[in-house]
């Protein structure tokens, strides 16, 4: 049950609060490092335990990361898979997306920087002249192109990336009417434009009839969840579109190994045996973003191996955390501190 409420999450105020309650023996937290600090500045005798969840959701987060930078990868080699039918050896021409703001302003940007340094300016002069930020500008200085700085926007799927099928049938049956399409894909849950269905179907009219398109690739969210779910959750066409997304990405199917090892520490509780050898695999081996994590895990070691191995987590208090963060919102903009921490600690 909450016992205190402190006005903030500084090192220094939670560091002030267990000065006062010397009985502190066992700290569980998520992964931040003002916590980390006030412990070992005002409870150096407590354990510290990195709680599982929060392990867990910075892995998926880096997992995430990691399909975002092989989506485009991975959608070319999904289209150039083998067993496709006869028909589809029609040439077809495609419709490429439009750039976006963000993508053309980022090449821009790249452009800019890169003639400026090679002209033998410095990070601090870009940046005054060109008005960035300096670490901005020291990132697109390290790209070797501006498709490195390019995330999800790059690879984005389209919208009509699930009628498709639905599409080239209708085209096919004679119904070449761009807005009556758009009509009927809107009924099946489009929510584009009738511009974008026209530029689609437009140079298709001229090659039929047409071939049953190639299936779009899963989502990045659908594979990040593949690679993070419990096996024995997945359904059967889970598991085959999984092992065809590995099949596609070498670096996607060390990753998912990885994941597995980490989850399987997690589960056993072995991480006092396992952990160690595990962060310097994935600091060899594994994709940038999984580095990284690994690299915070090393940085946070003590508490992550507690984590890993201890029975102490925060799951018991998650029901008193949501109920406080229900009264925050419900107050917001309508009263202080001092009325919100009586009302938490106060409930009748």
């Amino acid at each position: 049950r909450p016992i205190e409420v402190l006005a903030d999450r500084t090192a220094a105020t939670l560091a002030q609060w267990l000065r006062g309650h010397a009985g502190v023996e066992v700290v569980c937290r998520d992964r931040a490092s003002a916590y980390a600090e006030a412990v070992k500045t005002a409870a150096p005798h407590a354990i510290q335990v990195a709680d599982r969840w929060h392990l867990w959701h910075n892995l998926a987060e880096a997992v995430d990361k990691t399909v975002v930078a092989e989506r485009a990868a991975l959608r070319a080699t999904m289209e150039q898979m083998p067993e496709k039918p006869a028909a589809q050896s029609i040439p077809l021409p495609s419709v490429a997306p439009a750039e976006g703001r963000l993508t053309t302003r980022t090449r821009e940007r790249y452009a800019a920087v890169r003639a400026r340094i090679e002209r033998g300016d410095g990070i601090s002069a870009i940046s005054r002249e060109l008005r960035l930020d300096r670490k901005t500008v020291r990132r697109f200085a390290r790209a070797d192109t501006a498709d490195q700085l390019l995330g999800a926007e790059r690879v984005r799927d389209s919208l009509l990336d699930p009628f498709r099928a639905h599409l080239h049938d209708r085209l096919n049956t004679g119904c070449r009417d761009a807005a009556t399409l758009a009509a009927e894909i809107r009924a099946l849950g489009y929510r584009g434009s009738v511009r974008t269905v026209r530029r689609y179907v437009q140079p298709l009219r001229e090659h039929l009839p047409l071939p049953a398109p190639i299936p779009a690739p899963p989502t990045v969210r659908q594979v990040a969840r593949w690679m993070t779910c419990r096996p024995d959750r997945l359904t059967d066409g889970d598991r085959v579109q999984l092992k065809q997304v590995l099949e596609c990405s070498e670096v996607l199917r060390v990753t998912h190994r990885q994941v597995r090892e980490f989850a399987d520490i997690m589960t056993t509780r072995t991480g006092n045996q396992r952990i160690q050898s595990w962060i310097t695999r994935v600091t060899r081996t594994g994709a940038p973003a999984l580095r990284t994590f690994a690299r915070g895990l090393r940085s946070d070691i003590d508490a992550v191996t507690n984590g890993l191995t201890l029975p102490h987590s925060s799951g018991a208090v998650e029901g008193s955390v949501t109920r406080i963060k229900h009264l925050k919102r419900s107050m917001y903009g309508r009263a202080k501190f001092d009325l919100l921490r009586i009302r938490i600690l106060h409930p009748n």
